[in-house]
């Protein structure tokens, strides 16, 4: 039977880092690498078991690819301390890594907000892989590359993506920070026309295009903070270009 690795990253996930690990208690080895977490953490992961390794944050590819350096089994499965697998989706991947088609698969993750799951803002991410030369790139949203064939799994991941309003919004903004300062750093030029109509687009797209307006309040709500976290981005390389920060 081929085995498996699941790789958690994270930095005081206290709250959510045990039910992330018994979702996946399936696995033949969990790997926490954290970011030296001021919290229960690390005590939390150690006492489920998990072999735990910690790493000064610099970016989310860099972290990624340390744990991969430790995966021993045959196939990884990448997860955050925010997300579940269910027991459908456990069945499903079991079955996958046995008939090992594919060099790795896509997993489908509905937002959860307000409350319920959104299932017309779903994302369909790499996240199971065969441990053979895989690696991270890029700083925020960081590309898993696989030489090979990629499939899709059917069942959802079970993702509580935002904690509240404010937590999502300072999600926002924090990634909007991380996202100038590398499109600064590679000279990228903000214009006024860019900061107007980018918000406006991903808003169109994640409403109309991606049939938000079915999901509701909680979808309208999805699509405009993410329209201001589109916004934020260029209006902070803004301030950056012009060291106004």
């Amino acid at each position: 039977m081929n085995s498996l690795t699941v790789i958690i990253p994270t930095y005081n996930e206290a709250d959510y880092i045990e039910d992330a690990i018994k979702s996946v208690d399936f696995a033949n080895e969990i790997i926490v690498i954290d970011s030296y977490s001021s919290d229960e953490t690390k005590s939390i992961a150690l006492k489920s078991n998990c072999k735990v390794l910690e790493r000064k944050f610099d970016n989310f590819s860099n972290q990624k690819n340390e744990a991969i350096k430790h995966a021993t089994s045959k196939w990884i499965l990448f997860l955050d301390a925010d997300e579940r697998v269910s027991q459908k989706l456990k069945i499903e991947i079991l079955k996958t890594i046995k008939e090992d088609k594919h060099q790795g698969y896509k997993i489908q993750f509905p937002h959860f907000y307000m409350n319920r799951f959104l299932y017309h803002h779903t994302n369909k991410v790499l996240r199971l892989v065969k441990n053979e030369g895989v690696y991270f790139k890029g700083s925020v949203h960081e590309k898993l590359i696989v030489n090979g064939v990629i499939g899709e799994l059917k069942n959802f991941m079970i993702h509580y993506t935002y904690k509240g309003l404010f937590h999502y919004l300072a999600k926002k903004d924090s990634y909007a920070w991380f996202q100038a300062k590398n499109m600064l750093k590679k000279k990228k030029k903000p214009t006024y026309v860019v900061l107007l109509f980018k918000p406006f687009y991903r808003f169109f797209h994640s409403y109309i295009i991606k049939r938000g307006f079915l999901d509701g309040v909680p979808g309208l709500a999805v699509a405009a903070i993410n329209a201001y976290g589109v916004f934020s981005r260029y209006a902070k390389l803004i301030l950056l270009e012009k060291d106004l920060k």
